[in-house]
């Protein structure tokens, strides 16, 4: 049955406008995305089935071209479509976060940085600097590769910081085997950072750990 077929509060689109993106499931979201289906079965039918083979929207919105334009339904047209509208929310967040305090508004932080690492297949290392009243300066990707003390260089965060005459940081790393626990490295370089940073007197205020959809967040697992 097609979609125009359905009840009027069924359709994912007015439900949609009628009770807000909130209420939709993961499909019914994904259908309104696709806007059409395939020979036999309804946008919600193919969104349906392309969760169950990739497992997850994250996998969904994290799979290189090759492997997104391979499954029936979708394509480059829909691939592009869907970098779009995730760049479109990073930048969103970005702005919400240069234009309010970091600390005023920690879910907004974490979305951020979520959006912004998750589905790497490499590790990075990104830096928020933030100013006395803890507005956000910059977010800068500082290191890419397997990150230990060795191959994050504390002196680099720091001309950054007195380059933006920043007063705190917000740290963050991504862990690609999908697993946020913090590992004594990760512990190491934390303390390692903010001994450097505070010779210069800028205070580290978190360090979160991005792994699949988790934040794991140093404060509030009282690792700071």
């Amino acid at each position: 049955m097609a979609i125009t077929d359905w009840p009027a509060a069924e359709r994912p689109r007015e439900k949609l406008l009628a009770k807000g993106a909130h209420s939709l499931s993961d499909a019914e979201l994904l259908a309104i995305f696709l806007r059409t289906g395939i020979k036999g079965k309804s946008a919600v039918d193919l969104a349906r089935l392309q969760l169950a083979r990739f497992g997850s929207l994250l996998a969904l919105t994290s799979a290189s071209v090759e492997v997104f334009c391979a499954e029936p339904g979708l394509g480059q047209a829909k691939f592009a479509q869907l970098q779009a509208a995730l760049e479109i929310s990073r930048r969103t967040l970005q702005e919400q976060l240069q234009t309010g305090t970091a600390l005023n508004a920690p879910q907004v932080v974490e979305d951020y940085l979520r959006l912004t690492m998750h589905g790497l297949p490499h590790e990075v290392f990104r830096v928020v600097f933030l100013d006395a009243q803890h507005r956000v300066i910059s977010s800068e990707e500082m290191f890419r590769g397997t990150l230990t003390q060795a191959s994050v260089y504390p002196r680099e965060v720091v001309k950054r910081a007195l380059h933006f005459n920043a007063a705190a940081v917000i740290l963050a790393h991504n862990h690609p085997s999908g697993v946020a626990e913090p590992s004594r490295a990760d512990m190491g370089l934390t303390n390692s950072l903010q001994q450097a940073l505070g010779l210069v007197d800028v205070r580290v205020l978190d360090h979160f750990v991005i792994a699949g959809d988790t934040a794991l967040s140093f404060v509030a697992r009282g690792l700071m």
